[in-house]
């Protein structure tokens, strides 16, 4: 939490860069709320992104701290991937591990281009797909569902793959500022009766309370979820507060990181025969490596591996 000023200078409480979650026990929910700020502007400043690719991103960011955040061990990491063939959008990737967030976006610049300001999510990417893989880190073990990109937006596919990959219903509330620089999530989860706080579950078909917390859920508003300065408790409190005992779990800081490795690039290359890392080269004997996420750029000799 940092401290702040309004517009007439008076000291606000800033959240941001945040997830917490909370259980509502007597309805069989969990939930995740999630604000970003700086750490969202360092992943959105890597890149020279127009607004509407800008605003996927930041979307999908927010998207992923919720996800990543329902990871309980430390080295756990949640990956979200949409890809297609031939949409605008051809792929976007971010991942999560222990609240660091990264992510970025590849797309067809002159096809944006002769799009309307707001194309919908289907203009984007037209026919693909979105994977969410959760890789555990104590048992080595990976789920990941697979399901269409389908809906008005990302929230809405999100709440399409726990519906048909995890059988949980989910509402998903995804919001950006207009200046795209700060971004706020809500993921609302229905738990089967005794399953409170596993990874995977699988629920009931009929469930009452769910319609009870999805009908308050939704009612969160867009500026509610962007406001750095109402915190989780008093939001989460707003929504639920007629709910009797709410539980809220200890706050997960996020930030903005990567994971590119130089030792790592350099030990790849090495495995390609001689004359193969010869034909990456440039007339200096250089071999390249850009890291899509962060755009470092990596120069590595050939001799080095002499």
């Amino acid at each position: 939490m940092n401290g702040g000023s309004d517009a007439a200078g008076r000291d606000v409480s800033i959240e941001l860069d945040v997830a917490r979650g909370f259980t509502i026990a007597s309805r069989h929910s969990r939930g995740r709320l999630v604000r970003l700020g700086p750490a969202l502007g360092r992943i959105l400043d890597n890149h020279d992104y127009p607004p509407v690719i800008a605003r996927l991103l930041a979307e999908a960011v927010t998207l992923t701290a919720l996800l990543g955040s329902l990871l309980k061990e430390a080295g756990g990491q949640l990956t979200m991937q949409a890809q297609t063939e031939r949409g605008i959008v051809d792929l976007l990737v971010c991942d999560f591990r222990d609240g660091v967030l990264r992510g970025y976006v590849r797309h067809d610049p002159e096809r944006l281009a002769e799009m309307p300001a707001q194309p919908s999510l289907f203009a984007l990417f037209g026919r693909g797909y979105l994977a969410i893989t959760f890789d555990m880190a104590t048992t080595g073990e990976r789920y990941q569902g697979i399901v269409p990109l389908e809906g008005a937006s990302l929230a809405e596919a999100a709440e399409s793959y726990f519906g048909q990959s995890e059988q949980i219903p989910s509402l998903v509330r995804l919001a950006i500022d207009p200046g795209g620089r700060l971004a706020g999530g809500l993921l609302l989860q229905h738990l089967a009766e005794g399953e409170e706080g596993r990874e995977r579950i699988h629920t009931r078909l009929d469930h009452p309370e769910w319609e009870h917390v999805h009908a308050l859920g939704v009612t969160v508003s867009d500026a509610e979820l962007v406001d750095p300065t109402l915190s989780a408790e008093t939001l989460i409190w707003r929504l639920f507060h007629d709910e009797g005992e709410v539980r809220l779990t200890a706050p997960v800081q996020l930030s903005q990181g990567c994971r590119c490795d130089p030792e790592h690039f350099r030990d790849v290359i090495g495995r390609f025969p001689a004359d193969e890392r010869a034909a990456m080269a440039d007339a200096d004997g250089v071999i390249g490596v850009d890291c899509e996420f962060c755009s470092s750029h990596y120069r590595i000799g050939l001799d080095e591996f002499a």
